[in-house]
């Protein structure tokens, strides 16, 4: 498989968990309750935006195999991957940025649970997102090493 392929499939997979967010998000927002409330809008916010990169991922994928003259050559394989591996693992970095300022967001409580549900929901958000894109990362390497 190779890095647009790889992209592609990620965009995929994002795109199913920015949609599966949105739904739990408003699922949560219903609720009516601050602190599901809270996490509720965070998840959907937090699932339109990774959406809205899986399509732009799947989009970009595309245009750079139509713009490269010999996509299918090994220096250029290995040059895409080496790319999209760099983009997955500073993307890791935002989401332990993430996850602290969800920790930070979270400890800001003042009883009514409203930024302990915004915190835990961005927690959670950066916790699928570094896993997601370290995993990703990982499999990327072995793939292109192999």
């Amino acid at each position: 498989m190779n890095a647009w392929q790889t992209q592609d499939k990620l965009s995929r997979r994002l795109l199913r968990w920015g949609g599966l967010s949105i739904v739990a998000g408003l699922v949560m927002w219903l609720t009516g309750k601050p602190f599901w409330r809270s996490m509720g809008a965070q998840f959907a916010s937090w699932g339109a935006i990774n959406a809205a990169i899986a399509l732009f991922g799947q989009a970009d994928a595309n245009r750079r195999i139509d713009d490269l003259d010999n996509p299918g050559e090994p220096a250029v394989l290995a040059k895409e991957a080496q790319k999209l591996r760099a983009i997955l693992l500073v993307n890791a970095g935002l989401d332990v940025l993430y996850i602290l300022g969800g920790r930070a967001w979270a400890a800001r409580d003042t009883g009514d649970g409203k930024a302990r549900g915004t915190g835990l929901g961005v927690i959670l958000q950066g916790g699928f997102l570094l896993v997601f894109d370290l995993v990703h990362a990982l499999l990327l390497k072995d793939r292109n090493e192999k």
